[in-house]
């Protein structure tokens, strides 16, 4: 009897873009464990390094706010994308994000404990919306960034309305410099990041749990080559070096020129701001990050693969 489901095979697919028969192997070799198939996958060149695969997204919207030096961004979670249109969801998503800039921590279970403005708290106006509207809602994660001088940089890829969309950002500037300069540099900045999806801001703040997974699949694929021992070293290294620039902000290449790191752009901007420029901090809120989105006529597919 197979050591998985259908929908581990569904979501291992989703997870990497392999074919479903490659993923039905997979998973039988790993004895059902999908994040070993993954590595399996990765390792035998059938999937990416690193798979933003918008079938993983859940419904809803990301909302976004700044006052002064401080910026907040929430994502608050629906069934469908029908609600993420009604009016009076977009309105609490947008009050919420609007209560989250007084919080004093990114603690989603304060934040619904939180006044509401329009009377009671952000959960009792949450209970009244999923009995109003009828769907399940939930407001999911919330981040806040700030400066001590400088500005935080507001961003929404795709809104459907001013601060609410599919994709969130929040750029962190520390500067005397000219605002309005930091503004447009943080503009750019913002729009980077959405497209380039960072890990973090530094190589240092990559997570080791990942390096380390990213580290065991370059070693298997080092060996594969049959190259001598120090040339498999030299080569995991590399691997290793060359994920920290590519997923870490201030390494990646700035997307408008395809050419200078970011930590650069941000040099040069100083310069034109008359002080120097620190990027300290970026929120990316992707709506539904790690959310599996269950597909019934695709689930019926893989069971018969499965059984098969």
């Amino acid at each position: 009897m197979a050591a998985f489901t259908a929908a581990d095979v569904k979501a291992l697919r989703e997870k990497t873009g392999a074919g479903m028969m490659d993923a039905k192997k997979a998973l039988e070799g790993a004895n059902g464990d999908i994040e070993a198939a993954v590595d399996a996958l990765r390792a035998k060149g059938l999937a990416t390094a690193q798979k933003k695969s918008s079938r993983t997204a859940a419904e809803g919207l990301v909302g976004v706010a700044v006052e002064g030096t401080k910026g907040v961004a929430v994502e608050v979670n629906s069934e469908t994308d029908f609600v993420a249109k009604n009016d009076k969801f977009q309105d609490f998503v947008r009050k919420t994000t609007q209560v989250a800039l007084g919080t004093s921590s990114d603690d989603v279970e304060a934040l619904k404990a939180s006044a509401y403005p329009d009377g009671g708290t952000v959960a009792d106006k949450l209970t009244d919306n999923v009995a109003t509207i009828g769907e399940n809602q939930q407001v999911r994660r919330m981040k806040t960034v700030s400066v001590t001088n400088g500005v935080i940089v507001p961003y929404v890829h795709n809104a459907v309305s001013p601060d609410l969309g599919k994709i969130g950002v929040l750029v962190a500037l520390e500067s005397e410099g000219d605002a309005a300069k930091l503004e447009e540099l943080g503009k750019k900045l913002a729009m980077h990041i959405a497209a380039a999806f960072p890990q973090a801001l530094t190589a240092e703040g990559l997570d080791a749990d990942v390096i380390e997974r990213e580290r065991a699949i370059a070693k298997e694929k080092a060996a594969e080559s049959g190259k001598p021992e120090n040339v498999q070293e030299k080569m995991v290294e590399g691997a290793i070096a060359k994920y920290a620039k590519e997923n870490a902000l201030l390494s990646q290449v700035f997307v408008m020129d395809n050419k200078t790191p970011i930590a650069q752009v941000v040099e040069a901007a100083g310069k034109e701001a008359g002080a120097k420029v620190e990027l300290v901090d970026y929120v990316r809120f992707q709506l539904g990050e790690g959310i599996e989105k269950e597909e019934a006529d695709f689930a019926a597919e893989v069971a018969a693969a499965v059984a098969g």
